[in-house]
């Protein structure tokens, strides 16, 4: 019978690590992307009210 190899399995788990924390950097970049787009600017206000 063949023994398992630790190491391959470490760094497949390892590798997936690395992938899933990408995509949520990914996924929170492009939020706070589309945030910034749809906020509107702030409007000035005219001083009548004085």
């Amino acid at each position: 019978m063949a023994k398992p190899n630790y190491s391959f399995e470490k760094r497949k788990k390892e590798l997936a690590k690395k992938k899933k924390q990408e995509d949520k950097r990914q996924k929170k970049m492009t939020q706070d992307h589309e945030e910034t787009q749809t906020e509107d600017p702030p409007e000035e206000k005219d001083e009548k009210n004085i």
